[in-house]
This record gives C-alpha cells, structure tokens and sequence, in this order.
C-alpha cells in the first residue's frame, strides 16, 4: 500500500507497464505533478491536444506497447476525438487520460463542465471514471488490458479535479498481461489448409491485425509454401518487405495495376486482420469473381461483416498462421500462375522506374516518392497522410517499405493531419530510424504548428510537402461533377522554408525536378545533424496516380 493521490497513482501504473512517452499538453490538475517524480517517464509537450492522440498512435504502431495522452478538462479533451476516432478506426491500443471539472459543485456551473463519458463512449472500447483514488490502480491495470488484448483499441480515463487531489491507501500496482493469445478452431484450420491445397490462384491478404499481431515470419512462412501473392491494405504495409519478390503491393483504391490483375484473377482470397473497409474493399464490391474466401480476425463480430467466408476463423494472426503452416508444409510448391505474374511484375517495375524518371514541369510526384525512395532506403519509416498527392507514396512500386513494421497509415476515418504530428511518436519510438512523412499541403498547414516539438524532442524527421496549393481530392471530385470549383484552392499559403526555419528546422523550395535527388540528400544529411528537414515540392495537382483513377472508374 502507497499514501497517494490518484493522480500520483496513475503515474505509478505508468511506470509499472514500463511507459516512457506521455503525449499531452499540461493543465490545471495534478497529473504533470506526479510525472515530475517519475523521471523514467518523458513528458512530450505538444502545441495542441489532437497531435498528442496522433503521436501516441504512432508510437503505439511502432512499439506494439499502448499510446499513452493526455488532455485537461472540456476543451482539452474534446480535442482528442479525432485521434481516438483514428485509434477505434485503426484498432490501435490507446489510452487517453484526460482531466474532468471537479464533481462537488457539478451542474453548477463547474470550470469546464462536460459529459466526457458520453462524448467518449461510441468511439473507445472503455471509457470510465476514477471516482476514488482507491480505484485509480485497478482502473488503469484494467485499462491497459482491454486496449491491448482482443481486438486493440482505444480507452478513456478520467479523473475529476477534486478525486485527483484527493490522498488514499492505493493498493501496489500489478502490470497487466498483454497481449493474450489464442488459436482458432483446429477444424476450420483444417478446412482452410484444405482450401489453400486446392487454390490454383490464390492471394494472401494482409491487414493492420496481422502487423499488430507480429505475423511478419508466418506471413512470409505460408506465401512462400504455396507461393501465392502477399496483398496488404494500407494499415497492413509493412507485413513484409516490398522487395520480396511475392509482395504485389496493396489493394482497394490503392490498387497497382499488377495488384489489380493479380487480384482480379484470383480463385481464393484469404485476408488475415483486415475488415474490408470501403477504400480497401471498393464499397466491397471489388472481390474477384466465383473465387472462395477465407477470413482471420482476432474479432468474432468481424467474421462475415462484409464478404461471409466460405472458412472462418477466430484467432490471433501470428497464432492461427503457426497453426495453419503446420498442416501446409507437406504441401509446399511452385504456382504457375503465380511464376506468371512475377514475369510481369519485372516488366511492370521497369515500366515504372521509367515513367518515374520524367523530366516534365511542373514536377510529377512519382518522381519524388521515387526518388525518396532511393535517397532514404532501408532502416526507414513511412509515415503517410492520405490526400491526392501524397497517395502516391502508398503505391507499389513507386515507393517501396523496405523493411517490416516500418510504415504507419491513418485509418479508415484518415484525418488530415495525422502524420504530420504522428511522424514524432514514430521516431521518439524508433531514435535509430529515418522517419520521412509525405504530405500535401493542406495536412501540412493544419499540423505545421508542430516543427517546434521535433526540435525541442530532438525528433529530426524529413516532411514531403507535395505543394498543388489546393485540396488535391476535393478538387478531383469538383472536376468530376463538372468543374464547380469553390473553396478548394489556397490563394494565400505561409512560406514553409520560412516557416521550417523559424523552428530550427532546414526548409527547402523545389520546382524542378533536376533539383529533386539533391534536396532529399540535403534534408537526409539535415536529419543526420539532428533537425527536421521541410521540403516543398511544388507538384502538378492533376497527376493523380492510376489506381486512384481506376478506383473511382470502377465504383462510380
């Protein structure tokens, strides 16, 4: 037993779990107290709440470990709905802390009164109130248990102003145990082996469950028995090295068009953590004709959610593969199908380096991700946005992750913004790591605000603002339904070399594409001192990439 407040409780429970980033900006309770006679806990100012959630979902990507933010009462914590959206959507364990108005004069008009409980309950798996400090220990051991085991996910705790200070006899801290494995059903195991024996055209498809369950080994383990495609959605990049010669890159919107072949020609689909959400899935339309399907999802209320399998299966990924290796090794052999398309997939990436090395004005953004590509090469991490520019950096081959669990992808909700601000967590997760974030210029401005922390958190990370001075997907849309452009072009932009300057930051303004290679070297070198490095490619908005046109072609 400890004599402590609840506040100081919690930073304990921390402590225990072996936590040593704390994502937030501080306020008027007594949390950064208590954090202060925590030394092995970093406390990462952010210049705003929303950037704390999404650096703490990077750093949770990363490190398998849960994101840890905080946020005070009201404002503060309403500021972290975005993020703990993108952690649900992204099923990344998160634990939000956030201060709450203090309960002895509620309804009467506390200081920044508000339902957080119910704001918070539709969008975490948990969302509860520490309402003694006696409850703050089993509370946060209960809190780290249910965002990290099952399907990962985010949970809210808060703590009233007057509960925080409040001192009681807390009970010794016990970490949790995570993550809890569990295999599937031997018999549709079974079943499923039988399946993948049969197929003659069979493609592996991976999804965010099976990077977070670390299937990297049996992943590649089951591809290379039968010698089948390894697809993955955005969230599951990183399964494997794209250089290995069975990754085809991803599926969805982000189709390549060997990806788009390969996958529209298969006789059995087998997705492993991935809930076929509309861009993966084309609004699930896109699933190959009369092919079979085989599911794995740690989640039994996936199974079936939007394609019912002909075998399901409820399992831990890394554990369900093990399993499934097993009965398939005596099965082990060469696809024809399969030598095919990797004879086409050598045409395919020649055909591309090619097209990427274009000299044209204004620059092409293929060429810049390609060129990223080549400048910064193994032992970095991809951290996306999701706009119409820097989509191309999820197209295979164009950009290629080089190493496993080295990409971080905003999910299903993808807010603007989210890797701008999660490119810190990322390399405070990883100080070893080159970590690059390619954006465009609308997420850039909105999280800009945090250059400043990169320099303060010595995080040098190199950003890719691809620059078409508009909103590159609302604009494709306008054009669409015929050229009823309003309010999505930036007439007044900030000057981001100036901008990246100001915050001890190199920036670096380029128009033409002798000069790409060049500012990628002097932003690496840049990282390599120990500053981010901004760099403004100013790129033609109306080159949209070919999966991107074809995606839209195919669901409209």
């Amino acid at each position: 037993m400890k004599i402590i407040n609840a506040w100081q409780a919690i930073a304990e429970s921390l402590k225990s779990e072996k936590i040593r980033h704390v994502f937030g900006l501080p306020g008027g309770d007594l949390f950064y107290d208590a954090l202060y006679d925590v030394p092995e806990i970093n406390p990462v100012l952010v210049r705003e709440e929303s950037s704390g959630v999404f650096m703490a979902i990077a750093y949770a990507r990363m490190t398998g470990r849960p994101g840890i933010c905080y946020a005070s009462s009201g404002p503060g914590v309403a500021n972290l709905v975005p993020g703990i959206m993108e952690a649900e959507s992204a099923c990344v364990p998160l634990i939000a802390i956030g201060g709450a108005s203090s309960t002895a004069n509620a309804g009467m008009g506390a200081f920044q009164e508000a339902d957080q409980l119910s704001i918070m309950k539709p969008i975490t798996r948990w969302a509860e109130r520490i309402t003694a400090p006696e409850r703050a220990s089993w509370t946060m051991r209960r809190a780290f248990s249910i965002a990290t085991n099952g399907k990962p996910g985010p949970v809210f705790i808060e703590v009233p102003k007057d509960v925080g200070s409040i001192v009681g006899s807390i009970p010794d801290y016990v970490p949790s145990v995570y993550p809890l494995r569990f295999s599937g059903d031997i018999f549709m195991i079974e079943s499923a082996a039988n399946l993948l024996s049969k197929a003659k055209r069979p493609i592996i498809i991976a999804g965010g469950g099976a990077v977070y369950s670390g299937a990297y080994s049996e992943v590649m383990e089951l591809a290379e028995i039968i010698d089948a495609p390894v697809m993955t959605t955005p969230c599951g990049r990183g399964i494997i090295s794209e250089d290995h010669p069975l990754a085809f890159g991803l599926v969805g919107l982000y189709f390549s068009r060997l990806g788009e072949k390969a996958y529209g020609e298969a006789d059995l689909l087998m997705t492993i953590g991935s809930r076929n959400e509309d861009f993966q899935s084309g609004n699930q339309r896109f699933f190959p004709d009369g092919a079979k399907y085989i599911q794995v999802d740690i989640d039994p209320h996936e199974i079936g959610r939007n394609w019912i399998p002909d075998v399901p299966i409820v399992g831990d990924a890394c554990t369900v593969l093990k399993d499934l290796v097993k009965y398939m090794k005596a099965s082990r052999r060469k696809n024809q199908w399969t030598q095919e398309l990797l004879n086409i997939k050598r045409q395919h990436e020649k055909a591309v380096e090619s097209e990427c090395m274009t000299d044209e004005t204004p620059i092409k953004t293929r060429r810049v991700v390609w060129e990223l590509n080549k400048v910064f090469g193994h032992n970095t991490i991809l951290v996306n946005e999701n706009g119409s520019q820097d989509l191309w950096s999820y197209y295979f081959p164009y950009y290629k992750v080089l190493d496993t669990n080295s990409c971080i992808t905003p999910g299903e909700q993808t807010c603007m913004g989210f890797g701008v601000a999660g490119a810190i967590g990322a390399k405070l997760a990883n100080p070893s790591k080159k970590v690059i974030c390619t954006t465009g210029d609308g997420a850039f401005q909105m999280f800009m605000k945090e250059l400043p922390t990169t320099s303060q958190y010595n995080a040098p990370i190199t950003y890719i603002v691809l620059n078409n001075f508009s909103l590159g997907w609302v604009k494709f849309g306008q054009q669409r339904r015929g050229n009823r452009f309003i309010a999505s072009d930036f007439h007044v932009q900030p000057d981001f070399v100036m901008i990246a300057q100001a915050n001890g930051c190199y920036g670096e303004r380029i128009e033409l594409p002798a000069n790409i290679r060049p500012a990628l070297e002097r932003a690496l070198k840049a990282n390599e001192e120990g500053r981010s490095a901004v760099l403004d490619f100013i790129v033609d908005g109306w080159d949209f990439a070919p999966g991107f046109k074809s995606f839209y072609a195919r669901s409209s």
